[in-house]
Protein backbone atom coordinates (compact mmCIF):
# COMPACT_ATOMS: atom_id res chain seq x y z
CA UNK A 1 0.00 0.00 0.00
CA UNK A 2 0.97 3.63 -0.19
CA UNK A 3 2.71 5.50 2.59
CA UNK A 4 0.57 7.80 4.71
CA UNK A 5 1.31 11.43 3.88
CA UNK A 6 1.08 12.68 7.43
CA UNK A 7 3.15 15.76 6.50
CA UNK A 8 -0.08 17.18 5.12
CA UNK A 9 -1.23 17.48 8.70
CA UNK A 10 1.97 17.39 10.71
CA UNK A 11 4.98 19.53 9.69
CA UNK A 12 8.20 17.64 8.91
CA UNK A 13 10.22 19.96 11.14
CA UNK A 14 9.46 21.70 14.42
CA UNK A 15 7.64 25.02 14.28
CA UNK A 16 6.95 27.54 17.04
CA UNK A 17 3.44 26.08 17.32
CA UNK A 18 4.51 22.40 17.46
CA UNK A 19 7.16 21.47 20.07
CA UNK A 20 9.90 19.26 18.65
CA UNK A 21 9.21 16.33 20.97
CA UNK A 22 5.57 16.17 19.81
CA UNK A 23 6.09 16.09 16.05
CA UNK A 24 6.90 12.38 15.76
CA UNK A 25 4.14 11.34 18.17
CA UNK A 26 1.55 13.43 16.37
CA UNK A 27 2.57 12.00 13.01
CA UNK A 28 2.27 8.44 14.39
CA UNK A 29 -1.23 9.09 15.71
CA UNK A 30 -2.32 10.57 12.36
CA UNK A 31 -0.99 7.56 10.46
CA UNK A 32 -2.72 5.15 12.82
CA UNK A 33 -6.01 7.00 12.45
CA UNK A 34 -5.86 6.97 8.66
CA UNK A 35 -4.87 3.36 8.22
CA UNK A 36 -7.79 1.60 9.92
CA UNK A 37 -7.93 -2.09 10.76
CA UNK A 38 -5.03 -4.35 9.78
CA UNK A 39 -7.42 -6.84 8.17
CA UNK A 40 -8.81 -4.09 5.95
CA UNK A 41 -5.32 -3.12 4.80
CA UNK A 42 -4.56 -6.72 3.83
CA UNK A 43 -7.86 -7.03 1.95
CA UNK A 44 -7.24 -3.85 -0.02
CA UNK A 45 -3.57 -4.56 -0.79
CA UNK A 46 -4.28 -7.10 -3.54
CA UNK A 47 -6.88 -4.89 -5.18
CA UNK A 48 -4.57 -1.89 -5.15
CA UNK A 49 -1.74 -3.96 -6.64
CA UNK A 50 -4.04 -5.15 -9.41
CA UNK A 51 -4.97 -1.57 -10.25
CA UNK A 52 -1.37 -0.29 -10.28
CA UNK A 53 -0.32 -3.18 -12.52
CA UNK A 54 -3.16 -2.38 -14.91
CA UNK A 55 -2.15 1.28 -14.98
CA UNK A 56 1.49 0.41 -15.69
CA UNK A 57 0.40 -1.85 -18.53
CA UNK A 58 -1.56 0.98 -20.12
CA UNK A 59 1.05 3.64 -19.24
CA UNK A 60 -1.30 5.54 -16.94
CA UNK A 61 -0.72 7.10 -13.54
CA UNK A 62 -2.19 5.22 -10.59
CA UNK A 63 -1.54 7.83 -7.90
CA UNK A 64 -3.17 10.17 -8.45
CA UNK A 65 -5.25 8.25 -10.96
CA UNK A 66 -7.20 10.11 -13.64
CA UNK A 67 -10.90 9.41 -13.88
CA UNK A 68 -10.41 7.87 -17.33
CA UNK A 69 -7.95 5.29 -15.94
CA UNK A 70 -10.31 4.24 -13.18
CA UNK A 71 -13.24 4.03 -15.59
CA UNK A 72 -11.28 1.81 -17.94
CA UNK A 73 -10.11 -0.45 -15.12
CA UNK A 74 -13.62 -0.88 -13.70
CA UNK A 75 -15.05 -1.53 -17.15
CA UNK A 76 -12.49 -4.26 -17.73
CA UNK A 77 -13.41 -5.87 -14.39
CA UNK A 78 -17.09 -5.78 -15.34
CA UNK A 79 -16.47 -7.22 -18.81
CA UNK A 80 -14.39 -9.99 -17.21
CA UNK A 81 -17.46 -11.09 -15.24
CA UNK A 82 -16.39 -9.83 -11.82
CA UNK A 83 -19.18 -9.52 -9.27
CA UNK A 84 -20.51 -6.13 -8.26
CA UNK A 85 -19.21 -6.65 -4.72
CA UNK A 86 -15.71 -7.38 -6.07
CA UNK A 87 -15.75 -4.23 -8.20
CA UNK A 88 -16.97 -2.15 -5.25
CA UNK A 89 -14.15 -3.52 -3.12
CA UNK A 90 -11.59 -2.43 -5.73
CA UNK A 91 -13.12 1.06 -5.72
CA UNK A 92 -12.82 1.20 -1.93
CA UNK A 93 -9.17 0.12 -2.08
CA UNK A 94 -8.33 2.79 -4.66
CA UNK A 95 -10.13 5.44 -2.62
CA UNK A 96 -8.22 4.39 0.49
CA UNK A 97 -4.88 4.59 -1.31
CA UNK A 98 -5.59 8.17 -2.38
CA UNK A 99 -6.79 9.07 1.12
CA UNK A 100 -3.59 7.75 2.69
CA UNK A 101 -1.56 9.77 0.20
CA UNK A 102 -3.55 12.93 0.90
CA UNK A 103 -4.83 13.09 -2.69
CA UNK A 104 -8.26 13.62 -4.21
CA UNK A 105 -9.70 10.30 -5.33
CA UNK A 106 -11.22 9.72 -8.78
CA UNK A 107 -13.75 7.45 -7.08
CA UNK A 108 -15.63 10.56 -5.94
CA UNK A 109 -16.19 11.72 -9.52
CA UNK A 110 -19.81 11.73 -10.71
CA UNK A 111 -18.82 9.86 -13.88
CA UNK A 112 -17.53 6.95 -11.79
CA UNK A 113 -20.69 6.87 -9.70
CA UNK A 114 -22.81 6.70 -12.86
CA UNK A 115 -20.56 3.97 -14.27
CA UNK A 116 -20.89 1.87 -11.11
CA UNK A 117 -24.65 2.31 -11.14
CA UNK A 118 -24.77 1.14 -14.74
CA UNK A 119 -22.58 -1.89 -14.03
CA UNK A 120 -24.79 -2.88 -11.12
CA UNK A 121 -27.94 -2.43 -13.21
CA UNK A 122 -26.65 -4.58 -16.06
CA UNK A 123 -25.47 -7.31 -13.79
CA UNK A 124 -28.67 -7.12 -11.71
CA UNK A 125 -27.04 -8.86 -8.78
CA UNK A 126 -27.46 -8.48 -5.07
CA UNK A 127 -24.47 -8.47 -2.74
CA UNK A 128 -24.22 -12.07 -1.67
CA UNK A 129 -24.80 -12.57 2.03
CA UNK A 130 -23.87 -15.53 4.16
CA UNK A 131 -26.83 -17.86 4.56
CA UNK A 132 -28.44 -18.40 7.95
CA UNK A 133 -29.42 -21.78 9.35
CA UNK A 134 -32.34 -22.75 11.57
CA UNK A 135 -31.81 -23.54 15.23
CA UNK A 136 -33.08 -27.09 14.71
CA UNK A 137 -30.54 -27.67 11.95
CA UNK A 138 -27.74 -26.27 14.08
CA UNK A 139 -28.65 -28.49 17.03
CA UNK A 140 -28.60 -31.60 14.84
CA UNK A 141 -25.26 -30.56 13.39
CA UNK A 142 -23.65 -30.05 16.80
CA UNK A 143 -24.94 -33.35 18.16
CA UNK A 144 -23.59 -35.18 15.13
CA UNK A 145 -19.99 -34.12 15.82
CA UNK A 146 -17.71 -36.92 17.01
CA UNK A 147 -16.22 -35.50 20.22
CA UNK A 148 -14.09 -38.55 20.99
CA UNK A 149 -11.15 -36.79 19.31
CA UNK A 150 -9.43 -33.45 19.99
CA UNK A 151 -10.49 -32.27 16.53
CA UNK A 152 -14.14 -32.92 17.31
CA UNK A 153 -13.90 -31.19 20.70
CA UNK A 154 -12.25 -28.17 19.14
CA UNK A 155 -14.72 -27.89 16.28
CA UNK A 156 -17.77 -28.27 18.53
CA UNK A 157 -16.47 -25.53 20.83
CA UNK A 158 -15.66 -23.30 17.86
CA UNK A 159 -19.11 -23.58 16.28
CA UNK A 160 -21.02 -23.19 19.54
CA UNK A 161 -18.97 -20.22 20.69
CA UNK A 162 -19.11 -18.62 17.24
CA UNK A 163 -22.91 -18.88 17.17
CA UNK A 164 -23.82 -17.97 20.76
CA UNK A 165 -21.29 -15.13 20.85
CA UNK A 166 -22.08 -13.82 17.35
CA UNK A 167 -18.36 -13.75 16.68
CA UNK A 168 -16.65 -12.70 13.51
CA UNK A 169 -14.16 -15.30 12.31
CA UNK A 170 -11.34 -12.77 12.79
CA UNK A 171 -12.36 -12.53 16.45
CA UNK A 172 -12.34 -16.31 16.83
CA UNK A 173 -8.88 -16.41 15.25
CA UNK A 174 -7.53 -13.76 17.65
CA UNK A 175 -9.14 -15.23 20.78
CA UNK A 176 -6.76 -16.01 23.64
CA UNK A 177 -7.34 -17.94 26.87
CA UNK A 178 -6.59 -14.73 28.77
CA UNK A 179 -9.73 -13.23 27.22
CA UNK A 180 -11.98 -15.78 28.98
CA UNK A 181 -13.51 -15.28 32.43
CA UNK A 182 -15.65 -18.14 33.80
CA UNK A 183 -17.95 -17.92 36.81
CA UNK A 184 -21.16 -19.56 38.03
CA UNK A 185 -23.29 -17.37 35.77
CA UNK A 186 -21.42 -18.27 32.62
CA UNK A 187 -18.56 -16.85 30.58
CA UNK A 188 -17.50 -13.32 29.69
CA UNK A 189 -15.23 -12.90 26.66
CA UNK A 190 -13.21 -9.68 26.52
CA UNK A 191 -12.21 -8.47 23.08
CA UNK A 192 -9.08 -6.36 22.74
CA UNK A 193 -9.98 -5.26 19.23
CA UNK A 194 -12.52 -5.99 16.51
CA UNK A 195 -13.77 -4.61 13.19
CA UNK A 196 -15.99 -2.10 15.00
CA UNK A 197 -13.62 -1.66 17.94
CA UNK A 198 -10.37 -0.55 16.33
CA UNK A 199 -9.40 1.70 19.23
CA UNK A 200 -9.09 -1.22 21.64
CA UNK A 201 -11.82 -0.03 23.99
CA UNK A 202 -13.27 -2.54 26.46
CA UNK A 203 -15.75 -4.78 24.65
CA UNK A 204 -17.30 -7.89 26.15
CA UNK A 205 -19.57 -10.72 25.08
CA UNK A 206 -21.59 -12.84 27.51
CA UNK A 207 -22.02 -16.59 26.98
CA UNK A 208 -24.55 -18.57 29.01
CA UNK A 209 -24.92 -22.20 30.06
CA UNK A 210 -27.28 -24.43 28.11
CA UNK A 211 -29.38 -27.03 29.98
CA UNK A 212 -28.29 -29.61 27.41
CA UNK A 213 -24.57 -30.40 27.99
CA UNK A 214 -24.17 -31.52 24.38
CA UNK A 215 -25.26 -28.05 23.19
CA UNK A 216 -23.64 -25.99 25.93
CA UNK A 217 -21.02 -23.56 24.58
CA UNK A 218 -19.37 -23.16 27.98
CA UNK A 219 -19.02 -26.85 28.81
CA UNK A 220 -17.86 -27.52 25.24
CA UNK A 221 -15.22 -24.81 25.47
CA UNK A 222 -14.04 -26.07 28.87
CA UNK A 223 -13.71 -29.59 27.47
CA UNK A 224 -11.49 -28.24 24.68
CA UNK A 225 -9.43 -26.15 27.11
CA UNK A 226 -8.71 -29.28 29.16
CA UNK A 227 -7.21 -30.78 26.00
CA UNK A 228 -5.09 -27.65 25.49
CA UNK A 229 -3.90 -27.94 29.09
CA UNK A 230 -2.46 -24.45 29.42
CA UNK A 231 -3.51 -21.11 30.86
CA UNK A 232 -2.52 -18.66 28.14
CA UNK A 233 -2.16 -18.33 24.40
CA UNK A 234 -4.53 -18.86 21.47
CA UNK A 235 -7.74 -20.79 22.10
CA UNK A 236 -8.24 -22.39 18.70
CA UNK A 237 -5.14 -24.06 17.27
CA UNK A 238 -4.52 -26.44 14.41
CA UNK A 239 -3.88 -30.15 14.88
CA UNK A 240 -1.72 -32.59 12.97
CA UNK A 241 -3.23 -35.67 11.33
CA UNK A 242 -2.26 -37.76 14.36
CA UNK A 243 -4.39 -35.46 16.56
CA UNK A 244 -1.31 -33.87 18.12
CA UNK A 245 -1.74 -30.22 19.08
CA UNK A 246 0.29 -27.45 17.51
CA UNK A 247 0.79 -23.89 18.69
CA UNK A 248 -0.39 -22.47 15.36
CA UNK A 249 -3.46 -20.28 15.59
CA UNK A 250 -6.36 -21.33 13.35
CA UNK A 251 -6.61 -18.92 10.42
CA UNK A 252 -9.86 -17.28 9.33
CA UNK A 253 -9.68 -19.32 6.13
CA UNK A 254 -9.55 -22.60 8.07
CA UNK A 255 -12.31 -21.47 10.43
CA UNK A 256 -14.45 -20.92 7.36
CA UNK A 257 -13.64 -24.41 6.08
CA UNK A 258 -14.67 -25.93 9.43
CA UNK A 259 -18.03 -24.14 9.26
CA UNK A 260 -18.59 -25.40 5.71
CA UNK A 261 -17.54 -28.92 6.68
CA UNK A 262 -20.33 -29.23 9.20
CA UNK A 263 -22.97 -26.77 7.99
CA UNK A 264 -22.63 -27.37 4.24
CA UNK A 265 -21.08 -25.59 1.27
CA UNK A 266 -23.87 -23.01 1.16
CA UNK A 267 -22.74 -21.61 4.50
CA UNK A 268 -19.69 -19.78 5.80
CA UNK A 269 -18.23 -18.93 9.19
CA UNK A 270 -20.16 -15.66 8.90
CA UNK A 271 -23.36 -17.72 8.92
CA UNK A 272 -22.78 -18.25 12.66
CA UNK A 273 -23.08 -14.51 13.24
CA UNK A 274 -25.95 -13.99 10.78
CA UNK A 275 -27.85 -16.91 12.29
CA UNK A 276 -27.44 -15.52 15.80
CA UNK A 277 -29.21 -12.35 14.66
CA UNK A 278 -31.93 -14.20 12.76
CA UNK A 279 -32.70 -16.75 15.49
CA UNK A 280 -32.69 -14.02 18.15
CA UNK A 281 -35.15 -11.89 16.20
CA UNK A 282 -37.44 -14.86 15.52
CA UNK A 283 -37.46 -15.54 19.25
CA UNK A 284 -38.60 -11.99 19.97
CA UNK A 285 -35.34 -10.32 21.04
CA UNK A 286 -35.33 -6.56 20.52
CA UNK A 287 -32.56 -4.86 18.61
CA UNK A 288 -30.81 -3.49 21.69
CA UNK A 289 -30.33 -6.99 23.11
CA UNK A 290 -29.02 -8.30 19.81
CA UNK A 291 -26.66 -5.34 19.44
CA UNK A 292 -25.32 -5.90 22.95
CA UNK A 293 -23.88 -9.19 21.69
CA UNK A 294 -23.05 -8.44 18.07
CA UNK A 295 -21.69 -4.96 18.90
CA UNK A 296 -23.42 -3.47 15.89
CA UNK A 297 -23.88 0.28 16.23
CA UNK A 298 -27.29 0.69 14.59
CA UNK A 299 -30.59 -1.16 14.22
CA UNK A 300 -30.20 -0.77 10.46
CA UNK A 301 -27.27 -3.18 10.57
CA UNK A 302 -29.36 -5.67 12.55
CA UNK A 303 -32.06 -5.55 9.86
CA UNK A 304 -29.40 -6.09 7.20
CA UNK A 305 -28.07 -9.13 9.06
CA UNK A 306 -31.48 -10.69 9.70
CA UNK A 307 -32.13 -13.50 7.20
CA UNK A 308 -35.91 -13.99 6.94
CA UNK A 309 -36.18 -15.47 3.46
CA UNK A 310 -39.07 -17.80 4.30
CA UNK A 311 -42.35 -15.91 3.80
CA UNK A 312 -43.86 -17.75 6.78
CA UNK A 313 -41.19 -16.48 9.15
CA UNK A 314 -41.79 -13.32 11.17
CA UNK A 315 -45.07 -12.64 9.39
CA UNK A 316 -47.88 -10.68 11.04
CA UNK A 317 -50.48 -12.57 9.00
CA UNK A 318 -50.30 -15.23 11.72
CA UNK A 319 -51.42 -12.63 14.28
CA UNK A 320 -54.65 -11.38 12.69
CA UNK A 321 -56.80 -13.20 15.18
CA UNK A 322 -59.03 -14.99 12.64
Amino acid sequence: MVTVNSELIVPSSPTPQVPAHLVDSTRRYVESGLRGAANTIRAYAGDWQRFTTWCQLHQLDSLPAPVEALAGFLTELADAGKKVATIQRHVAAIAKAHELAGLDSPTADKKIKVLLKGIAREKKTRIKQAAAFTLATFKRTIKSIDVSTPTGLRNRALLLLGFTGAFRRSELEALNIEHLTFDEEGLVVSLDQSKTNQLGQAEEKAIFYSPDPALCPIRSLQAWLRVLDRTEGCVFVSLRKNQHLTTRRLTTKYINLIAQQYLGVGYTAHSLRASFVTVSKLNGADDSKVMNQTKHKTSAMIRRYTRLDNVRQHNSAKELGL
